[in-house]
C-alpha cells in the first residue's frame, strides 16, 4: 500500500502572501519568564567503536521553544548503518524513555550525510540544551522562527532579532504589490528547508530600499533571488525603517531505499489471502517531523487476524530509513479490521510512505 501526502515547494502566490501578512509582523505573545530556546548538537559519532568525523552534512535538529530550567533534559543516542553514500539508514534511538523537545532529531539524522564509505554498527549521541531567551545566539532564535516548534517566539526573543526602527509601529504598512523567487528553479538540499532572512526600509514612495540579507542557513542562490525579488515589492503607509521578511525554498525530498518484495518476508505457513478489503478503514498518516523535512520511507509489517476479523500479533520487519515509519505502520494498523472468517496467520503488507508531488502546494 502507498501512503501519499503533498509535496511542497517555497512559498507562491495566494499562500505566500498569507505568509507575508502573518510575518509583517506576526503575532507576538508578552513576556514570558523562564522561557527558553531548545537547542540538539551533535556529537560523539563511531562505528564499530571507532570514532567517525562530524562534518558540515551531518544535519543539526530543529531549536524547540520550551522552558528554563530543563531537568529532564538528557542526551539521547541512536543506532544506524551508513551505506557507501555517506546515507544513514536503519536508524533506532537507543532506550525508550521519553525525552522532550526531540522530535526532530531522527529525520535531521536521516537528512544527515557522513564521510567516507559504508560502516555497520555506528551510533551518535544529540546533546541538549535550554538557553534562556535573552542569552540565546540571535541566529538561533531566528532560525526558530523559520521552523517554529512548541509555539510562537515570545517578545524578548522578537526583541533581539528586530533591527532597530519603526518597521513594526501601528498601522501597519500593508503589501501592495509582492514579488517571489521562482524556487522550483533554485536549487535545494534533500531533507533541508532553505530559508533567507531579508532585511528592507520602505522609501517614501512605498518601495523596498536598502535590500540586505540578515541571516541564512547557507544558500547562495536563494539569497541572491530573495533580494532581487524584494526590490520589487511595494508598501501603503508612509517611509519606514527596520523591516524584515523571510524567503524560504522547501527541501528537496528524500527518497526512500529501495524496499523490498514482500514476498522475501512471507512466512512458509501462511494462511493470508489476497486481496485484503478492510472493514475499518485504515488511520492512514504520514509522519509530520519527516514530511517537514520531505523524507519518505517504507515499513514492511508482519500481523494475524482473527475470525472476527480484528488484526493482531503486528510486527514490524523491516523499515527504512527510519524505525519511526516501522512505528507509525503499526500505529495505522492498530484498530483496522477485515471481514469475519475463519482467521488469518502471517499477512505482509509494504507500506510506502511517499510524497506526491502531482498534488498543489500548500502553506
Amino acid at each position: 500500500m502507498i501512503l501519499r501526502a503533498a509535496s511542497i515547494i517555497g512559498m507562491c502566490s495566494t499562500a505566500a502572501l498569507a505568509s507575508a501578512q502573518k510575518f509583517l509582523p506576526p503575532p507576538i505573545p508578552p513576556t514570558s519568564p523562564n522561557r527558553a530556546l531548545v537547542t540538539w548538537s551533535p556529537g560523539d559519532a563511531q562505528c564499530g567503536g571507532v570514532p567517525i568525523a562530524i562534518g558540515p552534512l551531518v544535519r543539526r535538529p530543529l531549536n524547540s521553544l520550551g522552558w528554563s530550567p530543563q531537568d529532564n533534559l538528557k542526551p539521547l543516542t541512536f543506532r544506524f548503518t551508513i551505506d557507501d553514500t555517506g546515507r544513514p539508514l536503519s536508524i533506532a534511538r537507543v532506550g525508550s524513555d521519553y525525552i522532550p523537545f526531540g522530535d526532530d532529531l531522527g529525520p535531521a539524522l536521516a537528512a544527515s550525510r557522513f564521510p567516507g564509505r559504508a560502516r555497520e554498527s555506528c551510533q551518535i549521541t544529540y546533546s541538549p540544551k535550554a538557553v534562556p531567551l535573552a542569552e540565546a545566539p540571535v541566529g538561533d532564535l531566528i532560525s526558530f522562527t523559520i521552523t517554529p516548534i512548541g509555539g510562537t517566539l515570545p517578545k524578548e526573543g522578537w526583541d533581539r532579532i528586530r533591527p532597530a526602527g519603526d518597521c513594526v509601529k501601528p498601522p501597519m504598512p500593508a503589501p501592495l504589490f509582492s514579488a517571489f523567487p521562482d524556487f522550483a528553479r533554485l536549487p535545494g538540499t534533500p531533507g533541508v528547508l532553505g530559508w533567507t532572512l531579508v532585511g528592507y526600509d520602505i522609501d517614501s514612495q512605498g518601495k523596498a530600499a536598502n535590500v540586505h540579507v540578515v541571516s541564512g542557513n547557507g544558500n547562495p542562490a536563494l539569497e541572491q533571488a530573495s533580494v532581487k525579488a524584494m526590490r520589487d515589492w511595494k508598501f501603503s503607509g508612509g517611509p519606514r525603517t527596520g523591516c524584515l521578511y523571510p524567503y524560504h525554498r522547501n527541501a528537496v525530498t528524500l527518497a526512500a531505499p529501495t524496499p523490498p518484495e514482500e514476498e522475501a518476508f512471507r512466512p512458509a505457513d501462511a494462511t493470508c489471502t489476497e486481496p485484503r478489503n478492510w472493514t475499518r478503514p485504515l488511520a492512514l498518516q504520514f509522519p509530520d517531523n519527516y514530511r517537514r523535512r520531505m523524507i519518505e520511507g517504507w515499513a514492511i509489517v508482519r500481523y494475524d487476524v482473527a475470525p472476527w476479523g480484528a488484526v493482531g500479533n503486528v510486527k514490524v520487519l523491516a523499515s527504512q530509513p527510519s524505525e519511526d515509519f516501522g512505528k507509525q505502520a503499526t500505529m495505522m494498523l492498530q484498530g483496522a479490521t477485515l471481514p469475519a472468517s475463519r482467521g488469518m496467520t502471517g499477512c505482509i503488507d509494504r507500506v510506502r510512505y511517499v510524497l506526491d508531488p502531482n498534488r498543489p502546494p500548500t502553506d
